[in-house]
C-alpha cells in the first residue's frame, strides 16, 4: 500500500514540478498572446489531436464561460470542411506537445491562407508549428508523471494551466464581473446563486422575531424558539434597536453568570447590526457573512427600515439557492 501511495505522490509532485517551472518561464509572449486575442473581431477556436484536443476543449469551454467566445475543432475535421467555422477576424490557438504533429501541421498550412490570427501552446518552440504562428506559447516539460515517461500527464497538465491562466487574462482584461458571469450561466446551481437578490429569499412579516429593548430572558428564549430563526430582533417594528442571536445569549451567561435571569434585551443585544438592501445579490451577502462570522443579515432600505432578515440558512439549507 505504501509503494502505491509513493507512486500517486510522485505523480502528482512531477506534475508541481512541471507547473513550477511553467510559471517560472512565463514571458512577453504570453502578454503578446492576451493582446492579440483581445484585439480580434471574432472569436477564437482551439484545435488539437488526442489528449492535446481534449485539453483545447476544455479551455474553449473555460473562454466562452468567462467573457470570450470560442469553440473547438479537430483538426481533421477542419481538413475536411469545417474550417468553414473560421472567419476574417478569427484567431486559432493550436495545442501540441512536440509541435510537430501531422494533422496539426496540415492544419496550420491552411490557416496560414486566411485572414487570421494564429497562437500556438507548444513544447517544441523550434517546431515547424512555432515558427508558422504570430504567436508561441512555450509550454516544454523536463518529463512525464508516467513511469514510461510516454504518456501525455505533465505536458497536458501544463497546457491545461496555461491555458486556464490564458482565459482568465483575457476575462480581466476586457472587464468580465460577476454580473456578466451571472448572465453568461443563467441555468443550474451556480447560476441561480447569483441571480438571487437578497430581497427574494428574506424572511419578512410575521416569520420575523421581535421582543422590546426591555423584554426578559425568558420571553427572549420564548420568542427566538417560537420563529426558530436562532436570533430575535429587538425593537419595534420597522425600527431595529439592535440583534440577539444565539451567540449573544452565550455571551451574556458567560459574563452576567448568576445575573443573567434579570438580564433585559437590550442588555444582552448586538446595536446596530449589519444590515443590506434587498437588491444585494446572494453571493454578496453570504460573502458579508463569511468576512464577519455572523449567520444573518438585516435587510433594510435607505433609511435604515427594516425589510426582513437573511440567514445563512436561506443561502445554504433551505434548497433555494443551492450555495456550496
Amino acid at each position: 500500500m505504501n509503494d502505491i501511495l509513493a507512486i500517486g505522490r510522485n505523480v502528482i509532485e512531477t506534475e508541481q514540478q512541471g507547473l513550477t517551472a511553467l510559471a517560472a518561464s512565463l514571458d512577453q509572449s504570453f502578454v503578446e498572446a492576451v493582446k492579440l486575442l483581445t484585439s480580434i473581431s471574432g472569436k477564437v477556436v482551439l484545435t488539437g489531436v488526442g489528449k492535446s484536443g481534449l485539453i483545447a476543449k476544455k479551455i474553449a469551454a473555460t473562454m466562452a464561460s468567462i467573457g470570450t467566445p470560442a469553440m473547438f475543432m479537430h483538426p481533421v475535421d477542419g481538413l475536411h470542411g469545417d474550417m468553414g467555422v473560421i472567419l476574417p477576424g478569427d484567431a486559432v490557438i493550436l495545442l501540441s506537445n512536440s509541435g510537430n504533429t501531422k494533422e496539426i501541421v496540415d492544419l496550420l498550412e491552411a490557416l496560414q491562407n486566411r485572414d487570421v490570427k494564429l497562437v500556438t501552446i507548444t513544447g517544441g518552440v523550434d517546431s515547424p508549428l512555432a515558427k508558422g504562428c504570430d504567436v508561441t506559447l512555450p509550454c516544454a516539460i523536463e518529463r512525464e508523471a508516467c513511469h514510461l515517461g510516454l504518456a501525455p500527464t505533465t505536458s497536458t497538465t501544463c497546457q491545461l494551466a496555461l491555458g486556464d491562466a490564458l482565459a482568465v487574462a483575457l476575462s480581466v482584461v476586457k472587464g468580465f464581473d460577476r454580473a456578466s458571469f451571472r448572465d453568461y450561466h443563467p441555468a443550474g446551481s451556480l447560476g441561480k446563486q447569483l441571480m438571487q437578490r437578497v430581497g427574494e429569499v428574506m424572511i419578512k412579516g410575521d416569520a420575523l422575531p421581535w421582543v422590546a429593548a426591555d423584554a426578559g430572558l425568558g420571553e427572549v428564549l420564548e420568542v427566538m424558539s417560537s420563529k426558530r430563526l436562532g436570533l430575535t430582533l429587538v425593537g419595534s417594528a420597522p425600527s431595529v434597536a439592535g440583534l440577539i442571536t444565539d451567540g449573544d445569549l452565550r455571551r451574556a451567561m458567560l459574563k452576567l453568570r448568576e445575573n443573567v435571569t434579570s438580564a433585559k434585551a437590550g442588555e444582552i443585544m448586538t446595536a446596530k447590526p449589519a444590515m443590506v438592501a434587498s437588491s444585494c445579490q446572494a453571493y454578496e451577502a453570504l460573502e458579508m457573512m463569511e468576512k464577519r462570522q455572523i449567520t444573518a443579515l438585516l435587510v433594510g432600505d435607505s433609511h435604515d427600515n427594516l425589510e426582513g432578515v437573511v440567514h445563512l440558512h436561506d443561502l445554504l439549507g433551505r434548497g433555494r439557492l443551492f450555495f456550496k
